[in-house]
């Protein structure tokens, strides 16, 4: 098994009647947020036994009918070019002619012709096992595959071919020709396997477990098929819960935590399968507060959220969407470094914003293009530090992604795989000033944080805040108010003044000489 340095790893999870919310904590930072709606007939990795509604020649395309509103898109490139032994199982199966559902006996047929045309390949009115690789999106159908997988804990399970390859991330290449012997060992006949990342170290006897789980499944959808009308489902993707454990877990996790019984049980289920010794983490939540406040969750949604992220020492983040692509500037905030260079200073607030922003790609699973306007950096030796700390920032990604050098305009473009729906939370509160919307109190809490950080770096004294009546009061309610909390923590005192006049997120601080503090 890996080691972990002392990671502390939490899955908080939040049950109502028709979504589950997926918080993944690391050392108390939220850093992956996952929603399942449990009427979803559409999760990326399910497969149907889908209709063929018409080829398209000029797209090479074609559109196939699984029962969702919008018919899936299917590209020739994703038949697979094993497309000719799966019809023909398909078919066999369907029929009541093959019962034996293993392909050791099974004889395939010619692979097609990676530059060849849909309408030699496919034909309306066919019926044929499609696997879902892109969610509904927007306007858009899913995006639909032939060349089925099943994915297990440490493998993934390919019918129909012969190959047997490795993660990427997986760099020792002793390790690699390792897992490869063993796959090899143990593969059944007519499959491949894809060895993943966390098979790293592990042993021959759990590689198999898993592969044979893996093979009950591919077992239990075809049972399914000759009973199945298309367009029907023939074989569900792991609930949401299950998968994102088989992904991310590791020795890291420390706890999980879910306020829904049933939903706690089927964890410890799945745990019992791959980490038996692990299933005591898995806790059931009692308490009246609502679990995402608890665990300081809620908080952290309305401060990651906004339009605005604010960072450490000030600095923040501006993040815009459009429908093509999304572009993130990155500003210093109110910063006076006497210490360093200007570009020391930029460097500084690049690395730190380049660590949020990997960050961010992860918590709202932005996809597409993403372009990133960091502060101008003159110096190559800093850009270069800047684009290796991003790409390594990015690295536990599990998201096909790429990531470009900076460009002489200072530009870094991302490119990051869509596969479901962006996460889109409102983060905005109704304007208790006048009409419209404003951010929400914490965001700008957050905001006003970091600067008094940076303020309490330069040592002044005498610090007064002037903000608005009402932010004034959400800093000082109570025995345990913000205020106090800064008190502990710089042991001085910051004079909280409340201003009538003051738009409703301006703030300033002043000194003891009330001298505005830029």
């Amino acid at each position: 098994m890996q080691k972990y340095n002392r990671v502390k790893t939490e899955l908080i999870i939040r049950s109502s009647s028709s979504d589950i919310d997926f918080a993944l904590l690391k050392d108390g930072k939220l850093v992956e947020l996952h929603n399942e709606t449990l009427d979803n007939n559409f999760s990326v990795g399910d497969i149907f036994l889908a209709k063929v509604k018409k080829t398209l020649s000029g797209l090479n395309a074609a559109f196939v009918n699984v029962g969702s509103d919008k018919d899936a898109f299917l590209h020739y490139h994703d038949l697979g070019p094993q497309l000719s032994s799966l019809k023909k199982f398909t078919q066999q199966v369907s029929t009541g002619k093959r019962k034996d559902f293993t392909l050791k006996n099974f004889r395939f047929e010619k692979d097609i012709d990676k530059n060849g045309k849909i309408d030699d390949a496919i034909k309306a009115g066919q019926n044929m096992l499609v696997q879902v690789v892109k969610e509904p999106i927007s306007t858009k159908g899913p995006r639909i595959s032939s060349e089925l997988s099943i994915a297990g804990r440490y493998m993934v399970l390919v019918p129909f071919s012969d190959r047997v390859s490795v993660s990427q991330k997986i760099t020792n290449n002793k390790e690699k020709e390792r897992l490869k012997r063993l796959a090899k060992s143990i593969k059944p006949k007519g499959f491949g396997v894809i060895l993943r990342t966390v098979a790293q170290d592990i042993k021959v006897a759990e590689l198999d477990r898993d592969l044979q789980n893996s093979l009950q499944r591919w077992v239990n959808m075809c049972k399914q098929i000759p009973r199945a009308n298309a367009p029907q489902k023939v074989l569900s993707e792991l609930n949401r819960a299950s998968s994102i454990l088989r992904d991310v877990f590791n020795e890291s996790f420390t706890k999980i935590i879910t306020d829904d019984l049933s939903l706690q049980q089927e964890i410890v289920d799945y745990l019992e399968r791959i980490a038996p010794e692990k299933t005591a983490i898995a806790k059931h939540y009692k308490s009246r507060i609502p679990i995402f406040d608890h665990y300081g969750i809620e908080k952290q949604i309305k401060s990651a959220f906004g339009r605005t992220v604010s960072m450490r020492k000030g600095a923040y983040l501006v993040i815009e969407h459009t429908e093509a692509l999304h572009v993130i500037d990155v500003n210093s905030g109110n910063r006076s470094n006497k210490a360093n260079s200007q570009a020391d200073t930029a460097l500084e607030v690049n690395l730190i914003a380049a660590t949020e922003i990997a960050r961010q790609l992860q918590l709202r699973d932005m996809g597409g293009i993403i372009v990133i306007d960091f502060i101008d950096m003159h110096i190559a030796d800093h850009r270069k530090k800047l684009y290796d700390h991003l790409r390594d920032a990015m690295k536990d990604s599990r998201t096909k992604h790429k990531v470009l050098p900076p460009s002489k305009f200072g530009l870094v473009q991302i490119t990051r795989q869509r596969v479901r729906p962006e996460r889109n939370i409102k983060t905005n509160e109704e304007n208790p000033n006048r009409n419209g919307e404003v951010e929400a109190p914490i965001v700008l809490i957050d905001r006003i944080e970091a600067q008094l950080m940076k303020i309490m770096e330069e040592n002044k004294k005498g610090i007064a805040l002037h903000v608005h009546s009402f932010v004034a009061s959400y800093l000082s309610h109570g025995l345990k108010s913000i205020q106090l909390k800064w008190f502990l923590k710089y042991k001085k005192w910051i004079k909280v003044v409340p201003r009538d006049a003051f738009p409703y997120l301006k703030y300033e601080f002043y000194d003891s000489n009330d001298k505005l503090i830029r």
